[in-house]
């Protein structure tokens, strides 16, 4: 048992550390002056990749590739299937208000980079670099569309409003406290990645289950809990947008993020079960949400189940 209990411990400190790390760095950028508008697009985004970023550079240098890859993997997955499946369980999204067309376009751009660069059997620093200057492209153009956006308001609207996009922030929190938040934020991310990394690699050894399957199953779901939460409530309070943009920019961040650094720390072998049923699995998840996307379906109670239940077909299909 004290594999589980050190793999759940380590993800518990994970998902403390990463909300610590945005909390700190967000409070701290606008205390220098840096502008929410860049935080938000920037340290936001990359501060809630944080966990999987630590996974994924942990399980490299452990050598665990296929814990890296499944989790990347794994959590796009899931974060279709599951973390939109579930939320539309409990309420309807009402997804005709969502303008989030051009990023699920970036996204699907991605995957199927993605994929490309995988059918080389290894992600090496060349193709990280080729992620990470996909990566750019569009935070370059989401950063440009913010600002020509943020011009346009009428003259009402100030740095406030931006401000209270931002749940994180608190532009009166004392500095000793925004470097309590990143201390933990900084020690907790690596100490939960190491422990969750190296004790899930010994839950595959001991029940003969490969590294890739830990990766997509155990890892991945519980990477994806935040974004569950983001969702949940974001239905609840129902602002479809907010849950399916979350999913999109989370799916496009892990896909051109996550590997594209861990590349930096060494080569990433791609396990051949990637390239003949998983990696398909994440584009077809992908495309199913096209409809919702671009013809503004409600994701209603039964697609919700519809969704969970293929995400529970995924899992069973892999234990």
């Amino acid at each position: 048992m004290m594999p589980w209990l050190y793999c759940g411990l380590g993800l518990v400190i994970l998902l403390l550390a990463g909300d610590a790390l945005v909390r700190g760095a967000v409070n701290l950028s606008l205390r220098l002056g840096v502008p929410a508008l860049i935080v938000s697009l920037t340290i936001v985004a990359f501060g809630t990749s944080a966990p999987e970023l630590l996974i994924a550079i942990s399980a490299v240098m452990e050598g665990a590739d296929g814990i890296a890859m499944g989790n990347v993997v794994g959590s796009n997955t899931a974060n279709i299937l599951l973390v939109l499946g579930v939320p539309a369980i409990l309420m309807r999204l009402d997804t005709s208000k969502c303008a989030t067309q051009k990023n699920y376009v970036y996204m699907l751009i991605a995957s199927v980079l993605f994929i490309a660069l995988a059918f080389v059997g290894v992600f090496t620093l060349w193709s990280g670099l080729i992620l990470l200057a996909a990566l750019a492209i569009v935070l370059g153009g989401a950063f440009r569309e913010a600002r020509a956006h943020r011009r346009n308001r009428n003259g009402n609207a100030d740095a406030t409003d931006d401000l209270e996009e931002i749940e994180e922030a608190d532009p009166d929190m004392p500095f000793w406290r925004i470097g309590v938040y990143l201390v933990l934020g900084l020690v907790g991310l690596p100490l939960g990645a190491d422990l969750l990394v190296d004790n899930a690699t010994i839950i595959a050894r001991m029940y003969g289950i490969s590294e890739t399957v830990i990766g997509l199953t155990l890892v991945a779901i519980g990477t994806s809990l935040p974004e569950l939460a983001t969702t949940v409530m974001a239905a609840l309070r129902r602002q479809a947008d907010v849950a399916l943009g979350n999913v999109i920019g989370s799916n496009m961040f892990n896909l051109l993020a996550i590997i594209g650094v861990a590349t930096f720390v060494g080569p990433i072998s791609v396990d051949p079960e990637f390239l003949r049923f998983d990696l398909w699995v994440m584009l077809a998840a992908s495309l199913l949400i096209f409809p919702f996307v671009f013809f503004k379906m409600d994701i209603t109670r039964r697609w919700g189940g519809l969704l969970t239940g293929l995400y529970v077909l995924y899992l069973w299909v892999l234990l």
